[in-house]
């Protein structure tokens, strides 16, 4: 992964009290942080955390109700026009035309950017190779795989070389092949100086990131590098592996000693405050109830057990 802190001038991106609200609900509420030159920012949270609404501001096609931001040096409240030359603004639904090919979508998005016909050809060439499709640019857009047109599409956000690019779940429904891809190309971009929001709902993803900044319900709860935020944590983490996660988790609610519990592809992460303590108390109290289970051990704490355990306590702080 690219160093981000090889580059320590002024930051690409500068949210400060951004705030929007909807009827019935504050989408947004006062969320500031900064993404430095050259790293992958990674805005984290559930659906419903404020995550598209921040990055659409940020692009300049939503106004903010308050609050200020800055992208690559342009103020995208006062003038979002100027900001679009800087950078790339990636949806959840990228507008690829399934009726036109590869290579004729790129030149409509080329042609979009003012990219003339030389520097798409080189652009889109590279960009091709990348992603692993340079023998697709005949093919039609509606006859590309999801992954495969995510990539397409992240192609066409960079054809006209931004500073900075924002994608809004960008991985939301992608084969892991494909995630791998994505995130490769990333990495890719990041080295050559690009920086890169992207915002996600898989809590694993934070981990690829530099730096996250964890979201819930439109407000900061933390903002950190990986091994950071999972040091924050402050308890203990115990795997319990079972066969039987809800039977193991139903009996466990409420247990002294317990914040919060997570369902796992293999069992259940309980957050306790004491493992040498708990672990004979957990055991004996999943035996007597006769849920069956291979073992209860202590792990490292994942970004995921802290937000869950964050928000279960009601929490919210900011980095």
């Amino acid at each position: 992964m690219a160093d981000p802190m090889r580059n320590r001038g002024e930051p690409a991106i500068v949210a400060v009290g951004l705030t929007k609200s909807f009827p019935g609900v504050r989408a947004v509420d006062g969320l500031s942080f900064e993404v430095r030159s050259g790293e992958i920012f990674g805005l984290v949270g559930p659906d419903g955390a404020g995550k598209t609404t921040t990055l659409r501001m940020l692009a300049g096609i939503m106004k903010a109700d308050a609050g200020e931001a800055m992208v690559a040096g342009c103020d995208v409240m006062r003038d979002p026009e100027e900001a679009k030359h800087v950078l790339s603004y990636m949806p959840q639904r990228f507008g690829l035309y399934d009726d036109l090919t590869v290579d004729e979508n790129i030149r409509f998005y080329a042609d979009l950017f003012g990219v003339g016909r030389a520097e798409r050809q080189t652009r889109s060439s590279e960009l091709l190779k990348a992603a692993g499709m340079s023998e697709f640019r005949g093919r039609m857009a509606g006859k590309l795989s999801g992954g495969m047109k995510q990539k397409l599409g992240l192609v066409c956000a960079l054809i006209h070389r931004p500073k900075v690019i924002l994608l809004d779940e960008p991985t939301t429904g992608v084969d892991p092949v494909s995630r791998r891809d994505f995130w490769r190309i990333l990495y890719e971009l990041v080295a050559e100086g690009v920086t890169i929001l992207t915002s996600t709902a898989y809590l694993d993803e934070a981990e690829r990131c530099h730096r996250v900044a964890l979201v819930h319900q439109g407000r900061l709860l933390f903002c950190d590098t990986p091994p950071r935020l999972k040091a924050q944590l402050g308890k203990d983490v115990l795997s319990v592996i079972s066969a039987e996660p809800r039977s193991v988790r139903s009996r466990l609610e409420g247990a002294d000693g317990i914040s919060s519990l997570t369902p796992t592809g293999d069992g259940v992460h309980v957050v306790v405050d004491d493992a040498a303590r708990r672990v004979p108390e957990l055991e004996a109290r999943l035996k007597s109830a006769g849920v069956r289970f291979d073992a209860v051990q202590r792990v490292t704490p994942t970004i995921e057990d802290l937000f869950v355990d964050t928000v279960a306590g009601g929490a919210a702080r900011h980095g």
